[in-house]
């Protein structure tokens, strides 16, 4: 194209001239640009221009039309050929062959086997950066690490984006799946790229390599994301919670509720003649006075915390009987959902022999040529195939549900087997894994509900 673009000859028009130019000096870029240009249009040239290949010459009448012909054809080829590239990528995609791109893809190389494998330094990084987002820190809080500590990302630079964190935290390639067809290209003029939303299916491949996470840890990031989404809003006029977004730098915003209105406590502090004190309020008082929330009180930090860590003292001395509260409750979400007979291989089984019962209706009403005595009985199953698949549906949501739940249960057992009978200094991210909510009743009363849920009523210090 540069060369093109030194090659400047007077002439009166536009797209005329620019084609001249690409049929005389790039012959095999001529169709391409056909397409984009669509002809030479309405264009008044100073001399004439001759397609030696397609025997035309511009003060001929009949010429563009000529021109306008062409390009269609060599439009209709183009999409003609991307069509069938599409369609054997796809096929590809159907079989299990992917095509991995290694050069953003921190901690997979290309194995000799043409699959990913893990490169070990940076495996240890990618479990780190996992390991401390289901703690609680947020991807600021991790991008600081990783840039304190030097670490260097795909390209060798100690930089990190959020960006880039959350595409490891969200890649399912870390946990040994591959996800295809993500994006795609919306069509083969604009090549335009396209995040698949539903237009397209995707196609799921398990175990197709050694993963650096498992998959248990994977989920929980996709649940713990999940959760700190869910409680987002664009204004804090908006938000039910009584925040915006993700607060990672105390356990207690996202944690602390008002036992009057519901609304999470916000940290503030407050200065007199010099001297800052800590407090935590409700938002709804700070936001609207007592119009919603009328005797909501303000707590003292210090005090505040004091209370929770002498709650979790208490029961630290009956860990034991703790866990297999914990345990108990993990094994109430095992039991099978009320009103749900049928298991999802029942479902499935079920599914296949609507299937091949209505192929075989329809066969039958296409040879006897007259389909209404069989419309009621089509009816019928494609009705109760709705109803499967809708129970399909609820059965999957719910066991989404309960294997979060679990993970979370399992986690804060395994946090109080490891922790000391008492515990006397305040420890943000232990407070994140062992704490629910902390319920304010009044002044001097709290209930901190850790996870599995277990309730402590506490007295404030």
């Amino acid at each position: 194209m540069r060369r093109i673009a030194r090659s400047f000859i007077p002439w009166v028009g536009g797209k005329g001239k620019l084609l001249w130019l690409i049929r005389k000096l790039a012959p095999p870029w001529y169709p391409r640009f056909i397409d984009v240009f669509g002809g030479s249009g309405t264009v008044t040239l100073s001399r004439p221009i001759i397609f030696e290949k397609e025997n035309i010459n511009t003060l001929e009448s009949d010429s563009e039309i000529l021109i306008t012909l062409l390009g269609a054809f060599a439009q209709s080829e183009s999409e003609s050929i991307s069509a069938n590239v599409r369609w054997g990528k796809r096929q590809a995609m159907r079989e299990g062959k992917v095509s991995i791109q290694y050069k953003k893809l921190y901690g997979f190389q290309r194995g000799v086997d043409r699959k990913p494998e893990i490169i070990p330094e940076q495996a240890k990084i990618v479990a780190e950066i996992y390991r401390r987002y289901l703690a609680g820190a947020s991807y600021r809080m991790i991008q600081d690490w990783l840039q304190e500590e030097q670490i260097p990302n795909t390209s060798g630079k100690p930089e990190w984006s959020i960006h880039g964190i959350r595409s490891i935290l969200t890649n399912e390639k870390y946990c040994g799946d591959v996800l295809c067809q993500k994006t795609f290209t919306q069509d083969c003029i604009s090549k335009k790229v396209v995040r698949n939303t539903g237009q397209l299916p995707m196609y799921l491949i398990q175990n197709h390599h050694e993963g650096i996470v498992d998959r248990k840890t994977f989920d929980a990031v996709q649940a713990e994301m999940a959760r700190r989404n869910a409680g987002k809003s664009p204004s804090k006029k908006t938000a039910p919670t009584g925040r915006t977004t993700y607060t990672s730098k105390y356990a207690l915003s996202e944690r602390l509720v008002c036992g009057e209105c519901g609304t999470l406590y916000r940290r503030c502090t407050w200065s007199n003649r010099g001297k800052k004190r800590v407090v935590w309020r409700c938002v709804s008082r700070l936001d609207y006075g007592t119009k919603y929330c009328h005797a909501s009180p303000s707590l003292d930090e210090e005090r505040l915390q004091k209370s929770i860590l002498t709650a979790l003292s208490s029961v630290m001395s009956q860990k034991d009987t703790l866990i297999r509260r914990i345990t108990g409750a993990m094994e109430l979400e095992l039991v099978s959902v009320p009103g749900q007979p049928l298991s999802l291989a029942d479902i499935e089984r079920r599914l296949e022999e609507i299937g091949a019962e209505t192929r075989r209706i329809v066969a039958e009403a296409a040879q006897e040529g007259n389909g209404e005595e069989y419309t009621d009985r089509l009816k019928a199953l494609v009705n109760e195939a709705a109803a499967l698949k809708k129970k399909r549906a609820d059965i999957q949501t719910q066991s989404q549900t309960n294997s979060q739940a679990l993970q979370r249960m399992e986690d804060a057992a395994a946090t109080l087997s490891q922790e000391a009978m008492e515990l006397t200094q305040w420890d943000e991210s232990l407070i994140r894994q062992l704490v629910d909510t902390v319920k304010v009743i009044s002044a001097e009363k709290i209930v901190v509900c850790l996870r599995g849920g277990v309730e402590i009523e506490q007295d404030m210090l």
